[in-house]
């Protein structure tokens, strides 16, 4: 028998360190060769890592939460199989000693001679082979549900959210719906709960561009009547429900058409050299809610789609946010977000600018309305745009323009797809 030490391996984008998001053993497992281990959090994604050899866990780095150094020991596996070479660790980051329960390199040394140690009471899991995302592997934790037995659509048969919930209901008509364990009322005490992965990273963002960014915000009512009847009239020439339009491909063709006069607004801060870039392409940002909490998956070259195009592309990349696989190059590089609550929206809302942007556009609520037009009451649909805007790089003119420039086409939409 001898020990062998998993270590952090780079992860990319120069990473220097990584937060362990969750793990999908415990010490004293029995574990295969390329069975996922748990998964690290960046600053972009969570990626699941796989055992590198056969073998029994013997010690792990820390906790969910605990923040290890790239090449610091992670998994210290007991295996009767020569290791592999493993390869020099990168340099630690700095002040990498301060991290939460971060563990210390070690030498790997033979383990000291013993009775053969009884097998785990449970052996090695298919599970641990499924390929899937972290929040998928909650939900079939809670409700008991094998992932080997769902099948999987996506890249080399991982398991998508589109087939968990496929297989879920396919259960349920069969009668055999899953459920989670049952439990005693909860009692009403307080529960603690660790501010970690996904949700450390929004955290630690909102709480930056609060801190850095003076933020001006714009409301503007919208008369989205035409529009409407517009929306409904495309939707009533396509058979397939799931390809009927919503009211964000509009407002993204409008936002594109305006940012060809407020250039300002299609930019990114580089605080570091304190330059403002400002760009000819627009990558849209598209803030998703998902399982795991507020992602923003850009559509590139927004600018170059056409409707359809840019229907899919929304679609496809705001459910791999959902389903936890887009790429790490899906979520990040966007030049201006937009942000709606849908039916949720409200009257108006605050959004908060996605840096190093410098500008979001937030879509509120539509409702009926009693309203004046031409000296008439008539009820018409109205929406609030609730916007953003970085007010050390956009004047407050520049950013009530650009809205009233989308305001005149969402409201006259055949503008939207006049040429320019």
């Amino acid at each position: 028998m001898s020990e062998y030490i998993f270590k952090l391996p780079d992860l990319g984008e120069g990473t220097v360190e990584s937060e362990i998001a969750e793990w999908f053993i415990a010490v004293g497992d029995q574990v295969n060769e390329e069975d996922v281990v748990g998964t690290m959090m960046t600053d972009k994604a969570a990626v699941e890592l796989s055992s590198p050899v056969s073998g029994k866990v013997v010690k792990l780095a820390g906790e969910p939460g605990d923040i290890v150094a790239v090449g610091a020991p992670l998994v210290v596996f007991e295996t009767d199989a020569a290791p592999p070479a493993a390869p020099e660790p990168a340099p630690a980051a700095k002040d990498a000693g301060a991290a939460t329960k971060q563990a210390r390199p070690e030498q790997p040394a033979p383990a000291a001679e013993a009775e053969p140690a009884p097998q785990p009471h449970a052996a090695t899991l298919d599970r641990k082979r499924v390929m899937t995302s972290p929040a998928i592997r909650r939900r079939a934790k809670e409700l008991g549900v094998d992932l080997a037995a769902v099948p999987g659509s996506g890249p080399g048969g991982r398991i998508t959210r589109t087939d968990f919930d496929r297989y879920i209901r396919r259960q349920a008509v069969a009668g055999i719906a899953p459920q989670a364990p049952s439990a005693a009322a909860p009692a009403a005490t307080t529960t603690e709960v660790k501010v970690i992965g996904l949700r450390r990273i929004i955290a630690e963002r909102m709480a930056a561009a609060k801190r850095e960014i003076p933020h001006f915000a714009y409301v503007e009512e919208i008369d989205i009547t035409e529009l409407e009847a517009l929306r409904k009239h495309l939707n009533g020439k396509r058979a397939d429900p799931s390809e009927r339009l919503t009211l964000l491909p509009f407002l993204g063709l409008a936002l594109i058409r305006a940012l060809r006069d407020f250039p300002q607004c299609n930019t990114t801060y580089d605080k570091e050299r304190n330059v403002l870039l400002r760009h000819g392409a627009v990558h849209l940002g598209i803030a998703t809610q998902t399982p795991d909490g507020l992602k923003v998956p850009v559509v590139r070259n927004a600018h170059a789609l056409s409707m359809d195009a840019l229907v899919s592309e929304i679609r496809r990349v705001s459910q791999a946010a959902k389903d936890n696989s887009a790429k790490k190059e899906e979520l990040s590089g966007s030049t201006i977000t937009i942000t709606s609550l849908g039916k949720l929206g409200g009257i108006v809302s605050t959004p908060v600018i996605n840096q190093p942007e410098v500008a979001i556009i937030g879509v509120n609520r539509a409702v009926e309305r009693p309203v004046v037009v031409n000296g008439q009451v008539a009820v018409r649909l109205m929406m609030n745009l609730s916007s953003s805007f970085d007010h050390r790089f956009v004047d407050g003119y520049d950013a009530a323009a650009m809205i009233q420039s989308i305001k005149e086409m969402l409201e006259h939409p055949a503008t939207i797809f006049l040429p320019q």
